[in-house]
């Protein structure tokens, strides 16, 4: 071959190869770059976003503070997450309202509402949506809540005076859902059916509204409910029997609201049970329940303000962990049992007034070293108070004793504290050297009484 065709003929192939080469490198850059891009939110669920947070407050300009995309860069409370099967990200959680400091939410102003809550619909992947004290001032309904998605684990609505409506009969339909917060609305209507058939459910707080009407049967279905709080609102009927079936519950308040008939033996079923409060309802008879004895993890019991009636019974060797009871008002009889001072020694809190107790108040009550409050006024207790000076300095006001006549302090007690009358004295006062006493014991008696008024003034 001639040389000039050979050189021609190398050159021609260097440039293919060099192209090839070029190509190739570019194929792998790319490749590269394509592999190090972050996906993108979906423009429909970024649109959704910038509308819900402009109906919330518009007075802030949200588009120009946060420009790009959400997932990048967002106002705290605004999550998202890569979806690995289809390869997206997606808007997970919304949480809005100022809470603390430490809790930048997205704040809501006074005259915050959603003027569509379709918009929810958007976000086929949320898993928690939240609201603090967005819905004070602007009327807003409760809509459906499948508009939220049937993927959502947390619905939270706390403090929201201006929240009307009612939970949605398909609410059943929501099985992801582990916590259901709605507490400080005006959201009435009955609890659905449905409600128990969120298998699910690990916590329901229900609270500070004005549902009506009684609390569904099927409840045993719940059987990961750990927190049920239903208290102040209208409901009424009895406690379903199948509440025992709830044997993972911790909490069961149904505290101020219309609840009628005995307190079920089924509860006995709720042997992990750490707080229980029915106060000031309607039940009526079978006197304390005598189920508490099995419930050895119970921390604290509130019954009071029902006509329970009975003594209050010998139950409390398997109850050591309480440190609150509430039997006020419950038409109680007869004597306080000792135990109650022998085994409770973790208890801070106990109220007994407003009965008909009689019998002394037990000289055990002096070892309960961490109780701050008692309450055993209008009663008709009897005999002399047993307590020391250090014990009554260390209650001080928070020990109430009034209205029980036949009751009495020492001499030394300032009785006008506790309203009672001071026990009579069988000896002569002169006869105080005498027995052995000196006047320097007598002084620091004086000292120590003067120390503890002054205690109590201060509290």
């Amino acid at each position: 071959m001639h040389f000039s065709a050979f050189r021609s003929s190398q050159l021609s192939m260097g440039f293919s190869f060099s192209r090839v080469t070029f190509n190739f490198l570019m194929f792998v850059l790319a490749c590269i770059a394509i592999g190090n891009s972050q996906p993108m939110l979906n423009s429909v669920e970024q649109e959704s976003v910038y509308r819900v947070l402009e109906s919330l407050n518009s007075d802030v300009p949200w588009r120009s503070l946060f420009p790009d995309d959400l997932c990048s860069s967002a106002p705290h409370g605004v999550v998202c997450d890569y979806a690995t099967v289809t390869g997206t990200l997606n808007i997970v959680e919304l949480s809005f309202g100022y809470v603390s400091d430490y809790n930048s939410n997205p704040t809501c102003s006074t005259n915050s509402t959603l003027f569509d809550p379709s918009l929810f619909s958007s976000f086929l992947h949320l898993r928690k949506l939240f609201f603090y004290e967005c819905f004070t001032q602007q009327p807003f309904f409760l809509p459906d809540l499948s508009l939220f998605g049937l993927g959502l684990e947390e619905l939270v609505f706390i403090n929201n005076p201006t929240l009307f409506g009612s939970l949605s009969d398909n609410i059943g339909n929501m099985t992801s859902l582990r916590r259901l917060i709605i507490t400080g609305t005006s959201v009435s209507g009955k609890i659905p059916i449905g409600f128990g058939e969120l298998t699910n459910l690990e916590e329901a707080t229900l609270s500070r509204n004005s549902l009506t009407g009684d609390i569904p049967g099927n409840l045993s279905n719940m059987k990961k409910l750990k927190v049920l709080d239903l208290s102040q609102n209208g409901l009424t009927g009895k406690i379903p029997g199948t509440i025992g079936g709830l044997e993972n519950l911790l909490k069961f308040d149904l505290s101020s609201n219309r609840f009628s008939g005995e307190i079920p033996e089924t509860m006995k079923g709720l042997r992990a049970l750490e707080f229980l409060d029915l106060s000031e309802n309607s039940f009526v008879g079978g006197g304390v329940p005598l189920f508490l004895s099995n419930m050895s993890k119970l921390q604290g019991v509130y019954l009071s303000g029902n006509e329970l009636g009975g003594v209050i019974p010998d139950i409390w060797e398997n109850l050591s962990g309480i440190n609150g009871i509430g039997l006020s008002r419950v038409g109680l009889v007869g004597e306080i049992p000792v135990s109650m001072g022998v085994c409770l020694r973790n208890l801070t809190y106990l109220g007994l007034d407003n009965n008909k107790l009689t019998g002394g108040v037990p000289t055990e009550f002096e070892k309960l070293g961490l109780l701050s409050e008692l309450n055993l006024h209008n009663n008709n207790l009897s005999g002399r108070v047993p307590f020391s000076l250090g014990f009554l300095g260390k209650v001080g006001g928070k020990l109430r004793l009034e209205g029980n006549p036949e009751l009495c302090v020492d001499e030394g007690v300032i009785k006008s504290l506790y309203n009672v009358k001071t026990c009579n004295e069988v000896e002569n006062p002169r006869s105080a050297l005498v027995d052995g006493t000196s006047s320097s014991t007598r002084i620091g008696d004086r000292i120590c009484r003067l120390l503890i008024l002054f205690g109590v003034l201060l509290w």
